[in-house]
């Protein structure tokens, strides 16, 4: 007998522009865009500037169009939101 799936995701995302880790509750079924949009508006940034950023799990880049479910994110993953632009150290 197997488990359903989960109603939502609850995720733990890391926003690296300001170290700052939001717990974000989305559909299976959502796209990474929609989940990445949410992070940064928790982490207190604008989820306008979706563009300069991207979204990882396990080290893989999820593009902003796929499904978390397609993705293979389950239930309570830890995430990551990067900038996409690297910036270098001074």
């Amino acid at each position: 007998m197997s488990a359903a799936a989960p109603a939502t995701l609850g995720l733990r995302v890391t926003v690296s522009d300001v170290w700052r880790t939001v717990e974000v509750r989305v559909a299976p079924g959502a796209a990474a865009l929609e989940l990445k949009r949410r992070a940064l508006y928790l982490a207190g940034l604008d989820p306008r500037l979706e563009g300069r950023y991207e979204l990882k799990f396990g080290g893989g880049l999820i593009p902003d169009t796929q499904c978390l479910d397609d993705a293979g994110v389950p239930d309570g993953a830890a995430l990551v939101v990067l900038p996409r632009l690297r910036r270098p150290v001074r």
